[in-house]
Parts: structure tokens; sequence; C-alpha cells
């Protein structure tokens, strides 16, 4: 069975099932975020229990990244995988398109250090997988056991947390000095609203003060006002924005992606205020550790 780009919906369900590949390959090529090189990605399909690999197509003769958390290095403002000499950098866009699509098995093939940042969304991601189709494999033998007990990550003010519920459902708070961002509040159901529509076309966002500091420490290279939104203090440089609470919007977007390293989200409440990649990732790490994944 397949999905066309006309059923933009997997399954309402395609983050916590997963169990999918693609009908048929697709690429897309463009600048990495911090690096400020050109590279190209290829998806291929591949068999059920294939799982997410990433194979370097630049470094000939290594083995391939077997996605997972726990392959999670720190780098600033990214989600970063090593394995050996092995690194993919900012996948968290990407990740977010496959696992709101529920696309378990697949091969990624990347040619240089950093996955393009396109227009600093995952739009354009989501929008080429649904072009290129959907299958569905067997249904999964099991699924993870419901959680159990709530799970806190803190960090200072800043915490994430996956909380039991009945339905998966995500929900993101940020808090910025900057008067054009302030605070904002966000809740996604993947039940009833479409990750294509009303989270992938959230941008990146940063802010203006911050940029010269950021490239002097050899960040966002690639970075320019087509591929991420910057706020000066009460306004943009480039509008207009695509909603009102575009960066929050965003923020799910990248736990999306982090999550989607488990390969299924597990149903729960996964509740974000001021969090980062980090800690989704702890998250991630600590859902892994307890059989989801």
């Amino acid at each position: 069975m397949s999905v066309s780009a006309s059923s933009p919906i997997a399954s309402p369900c395609a983050l916590t099932q997963g169990g999918r590949t693609l009908r048929r390959s697709l690429s897309r090529s463009g600048v990495g975020l911090h690096s400020g090189q050109q590279t190209q990605v290829h998806l291929h399909p591949a068999p059920t229990g294939h799982g997410r690999r990433l194979q370097r197509q630049d470094l000939p003769g290594t083995p391939p990244l077997h996605l997972s958390p726990d392959l999670v290095q720190p780098s600033p403002l990214c989600t970063q995988l090593v394995q050996g000499e092995v690194c993919a950098q900012t996948v968290e866009h990407l990740l977010a398109a496959l696992g709101a699509r529920g696309l378990t098995d697949v091969l990624i093939e990347l040619d240089g250090p950093e996955v393009p940042l396109l227009d600093g969304s995952a739009r354009d991601w989501v929008d080429a997988i649904d072009d290129a189709g959907v299958t569905l494999g067997p249904p999964p033998t099991s699924l993870p056991p419901p959680l159990p007990e709530p799970i806190w990550i803190y960090e200072g003010d800043a915490f994430v947390a996956a909380i039991p519920a009945p339905h998966l459902q995500l929900s993101y708070g940020i808090d910025f000095s900057a008067p054009a961002i302030g605070k904002q509040w966000h809740t996604w159901s993947p039940q009833t609203e479409d990750f294509g529509q009303e989270i992938a076309p959230a941008r990146t966002f940063g802010l203006a003060h911050e940029v010269e500091s950021l490239r002097s420490r050899g960040l966002i290279r690639g970075g320019c006002l087509d591929n991420a939104l910057v706020c000066d203090g009460d306004h943009w440089l480039n509008p207009p924005l695509r909603f009102a609470n575009e960066p929050v919007r965003h923020k799910i977007l990248d736990l999306v992606g982090d999550l989607s390293l488990l390969g299924r989200v597990p149903v729960a409440h996964i509740l974000a205020y001021k969090a980062s990649h980090r800690l989704h990732v702890r998250l991630a790490q600590s859902l892994r550790s307890r059989g989801y994944a």
C-alpha cells in the first residue's frame, strides 16, 4: 500500500507506529547552516527492518550511521551524530520530516558533513517525501508499552518531559527578551493536525545581535535571510512570518526531529519549556533506556 501526495497524513499515528519506507528515491541539495558547504542528500527506499541509516558518500569505506540518540555528540545550535570518524550535523529538520511521515526504514546518503538547511524549515523535506510517496510495511509486531510515569529532565528553569497520556501531543513554551518573540506557547496534536501544514513550514530563527559572535566561533556560516528568520529587538529583519508564533512552532519541529531518533515516538504528552537540542536528546536517551525505541 502506498500513500500519495494527495494524502498528506500517512497515518494519524505515523510518529508512534513507523514501519514505512519511500516508494521511490528523492534528493535535495543546499547549503549547510554552520559549515556553509554545499551538500546533497539522497533518500532511498529500504526493506522492513533496515532502520534509518546514514551513509557519508564522501567518506568511502566508512560504515553507515544507524541513527540513534546514543550517537548524539554535543554541538551548539544543532543536533550532531558521530560514530568514529563519521559525523553528520544539523540532522533535525530532515529527521522531523521522516518521523512525521512514519519513515523508519530509509537509507540516507549525504556527500558532506552537514545536512542542507534548505529554507530553514522542514517543508521542502515533507513535500519531497509526499511527492515520492510512502509505502506501508507490515504492522509492527509489538508496540512500546504505555508510559507508566512521567519523565522529567531539568536544566535550570528549562525542562522537557514525557507525561502519560492517551494520545501523542507535543506542547512547547519559549520566553525571549526580544519583544518581537516574547513568550509563546503552542500545542500540536498529530491525530488532528498535519505536520506538513502546521509545523513543517516554521523556519529556524536567531537574534541579530548574536550573529557576528556566532560567526566568529565558526557557526552559522551558511545562514542568511533566505534560510532563517532574524529578530532585531521589536521587529523581524525578513518578514512576513508564516505563523504569528512561528518561533515556537519551529521549536516543536526540532523536538520532533530529535525524538524521532528513537524510530517511533512513544504515546505521551511531550512537554518542553525553554529547552534545547541537548535536553530533547536527553529525554530521547532516557526513553530509549526504558525500552521506548
